[in-house]
């Protein structure tokens, strides 16, 4: 059947043009930034109201959805973590809104801890450990609420379970790091009223918080004065003696500091590595010596011992050189050191002594991801969770003394991995860059060039994106489809050689590598122009926006998913300052020539046919601020010269994603793939 699109709502333009280092640069849709305004909230309902009507037409969306619920309802675990003799971890018994935080004794009996779902009728509130006192007598949790990236700090006796009265406000990008009675945390001055969710943020600052006292009591710790567009972060070491201070400009690289906390906590910060342009963290520790993770004549990172007493550089020995892969991170636990390699986008672990002797490679399941790895100096296990394309998420005990692991959970999804096939590729670049690429589909599949096709992709900020389950993907899969996630430059599966071929004036590579995975999958018969889909959220959706105005006659079906779309403002709202190092900016000459020439919102072109284009956002978005969204969905519904649908999903009491309840998820899903298959054909639910 044809479904026909209701009249898209009227959005109003207005004379705004801004002046670029002598380039105007109309900008009609300014007026949709203000998120709080009755006439945007007008226009959030409208939008939503076509959006929904078309969605809900899809004959098979039902089907889809019910599906999805059903794949969805399986329990869901977190590598448990040891606090005194106990285990705590988060578990969803499948379709609860939040997962809960349980503890679990020494005999095995689960008592739960704190369940968010008590929090809000409508699931909206999340809830995660901040951080755990050293005696094991606390616990920091954060309350995150509607998918805002604020929250919220309370302190439980794990014990008892009582709730002590502390409450700190404004917490935002911080965990607690404990120290004696109390902890580190960093937090913004309160902003606005009516500015939570768009103001730019500035003076990230460390405090520290006493337990029982009023946060206005809390002591400050650090903050730049002088440059209030700054990150700042903390740790403490795990004897205690040392807090580590991370201050960054952005999201790349970073300063690192460090405070005796035998002297007290007004000691002054001493410069462990100065200047922004590298990254050195503190893994531990150690009779005078901190080990630090570094890139620093490593591309690749590699492990140093650093004197404390003199940190320089020239000072510095090897403990896990630098090698043809990516050490991903170090952790510890046990009086050993357990490094994560990315061997070709795939996790491996292997196991060191404090010198940088190799003990053992861990047995992995197969190539996938890992997580958990390392736990405190006496224990003598600990857990970790593996997963691949078609591997759900498996937990597994590590005995330190045997190197041996066994299962501790495993899924109870019914899901048979033995139908399916994953395999990486690699393919050429426009530059002749070779990139490679996971590609999952049914075994015996036919390659007849007309799969349905799910392209994902991200490529940026030095993130990896490794082999991972989903249940949403099986709608995919079973239904004939194939997905494809190519490792662009700009992310970080190949090292910080491979992250800055994708950034600053590099960013184009990042969207030929993206086409080019698309004419790779062409070639190979696995689809077709009609056949196929891209999708990529935050800067993966600057990914998708980018390409879909490059090259709109490539694709059938585009997701750009709260995408940084508008690049000549997106660091004037809450955190995009700190994309600066990544993207450059429009305040700079010669940046503003190279983000307006990709600028999705700026490449649209009157009279061009756009591939069915479904937006999706979120009203409590403050990472990205929906306003992106909101402006491109106006001009690309302007200008649209086809046929093809071009909507935009608002959700409301969401953010960018963290903390979205399993209800919301699931009609999101059903949407997304509805849309999907109602634009590349082929779904075949009546083999289910």
């Amino acid at each position: 059947m044809s479904i026909t699109v209701m009249p898209y709502p009227t959005t109003v333009k207005q004379d705004v043009v801004d002046n670029y280092h002598g380039t105007e640069v109309a900008d009609p849709y300014r007026w949709l930034e203000v998120d709080t305004a009755k006439e945007v909230e007008a226009w959030v309902r409208a939008q939503n109201e076509v959006t929904f009507d078309y969605l809900h037409k899809i004959p098979f969306r039902q089907q889809l959805r019910d599906r999805y619920e059903e794949l969805y309802n399986f329990t869901k675990l977190s590598a448990p973590r040891r606090v005194g003799k106990s285990l705590v971890y988060y578990k969803n018994d499948g379709l609860q809104n939040q997962a809960v935080i349980y503890i679990v004794d020494e005999n095995g009996r689960e008592e739960v801890l704190l369940d968010p779902n008590t929090y809000s009728e409508a699931g909206t509130t999340a809830i995660s450990i901040a951080g755990i006192s050293k005696d094991d007598k606390y616990m920091a949790f954060s309350i995150q609420e509607a998918g805002s990236d604020w929250r919220t700090f309370k302190i439980m006796d794990i014990a008892s379970r009582e709730m002590l009265e502390d409450e700190l406000n404004w917490v935002k990008f911080s965990g607690a790091a404990w120290h004696k009675d109390g902890f580190f945390y960093s937090r913004y001055p309160e902003p606005e009223a009516g500015t939570e969710l768009s103001k730019a943020n500035s003076f990230h600052s460390v405090y520290y918080h006493r337990l029982g006292s009023d946060q206005s009591e809390d002591q400050l710790i650090y903050r730049d004065e002088q440059q209030p567009r700054m990150y700042h972060n903390t740790s403490v070491t795990e004897d205690g003696d040392y807090l580590i201070l991370y201050k960054a400009s952005g999201t790349d690289g970073y300063e690192t500091w460090y405070k005796p906390l035998k002297e007290g906590i007004a000691a002054n910060f001493l410069p462990l590595y100065q200047g922004f342009e590298q990254k050195n963290s503190v893994i531990d520790h150690r009779d005078g010596y901190f080990y630090v993770l570094t890139d620093v004549d490593a591309p690749n990172y590699r492990l140093v011992k650093v004197p404390v007493s003199n940190p320089g550089v020239d000072h510095w020995s090897e403990v896990i050189p630098e090698s043809e892969f990516l050490l991903e991170n170090v952790q510890t636990g046990g009086g050993r050191l357990y490094g994560q390699f990315l061997e070709k986008a795939t996790h491996s672990i292997y196991e060191y002594d404090y010198d940088g002797q190799q003990l053992k490679q861990i047995s992995l399941p197969g190539t996938g991801s890992v997580g958990g790895f390392g736990g405190k100096k006496e224990d003598e296990e600990f857990y970790y969770t593996y997963t691949s394309f078609i591997y759900p998420p498996t937990i597994f005990k590590y005995d330190m003394e045997s190197g041996e692991s066994e299962k501790y959970f495993e899924s109870d999804l019914a899901f048979n991995p033995e139908e399916y096939e994953e395999k990486q590729v690699s393919y050429p670049s426009l530059d002749g860059t070779m990139v490679s690429m996971f590609i999952v589909h049914k075994k015996g599949l036919a390659l007849d060039g007309q799969r349905p096709t799910y392209l994902y992709g991200y490529g940026g900020f030095n993130i990896s994106l490794t082999p991972s389950f989903s249940a949403s993907r099986i709608l995919l899969l079973e239904n004939g489809g194939v997905f494809a996630m190519p490792n662009l430059r700009g992310g970080g599966e190949y090292g910080e050689t491979w992250h800055e071929a994708g950034m600053l004036d590099k960013k184009q590579n990042v969207f030929d590598d993206f086409i080019a995975a698309a004419e790779y999958l062409k070639k190979e018969n696995y689809t077709s122009t009609e056949k196929l889909a891209i999708a990529g959220r935050s800067n993966g959706g600057l990914l998708v926006g980018a390409c879909m105005t490059q090259h709109p006659e490539m694709f059938q079906v585009a997701f750009p998913g709260v995408g940084v779309l508008d690049m000549l403002r997106y660091h004037k709202f809450t955190v995009g300052w700190g994309w600066v190092p990544e993207y450059g900016s429009s305040d700079d000459a010669e940046q503003f020539a190279y983000l307006y020439k990709y600028s999705p919102l700026h490449n649209l072109q009157e009279g061009q046919s756009y591939p069915a284009t479904m937006i999706t956002t979120a009203d409590h978005d403050d990472r990205v601020v929906p306003a992106h969204s909101f402006k491109f969905a106006a001009r690309l519904q302007e200008v649209q010269a086809g046929s093809a649908p071009v909507l935009i999903r608002i959700d409301t009491d969401a953010g960018h994603g963290a903390g979205k309840p399993t209800s919301m998820i699931l009609d999101e899903q059903a949407d997304l793939w509805s849309f999907f298959f109602y634009h590349t054909g082929g779904v075949e639910m009546d083999n289910k």
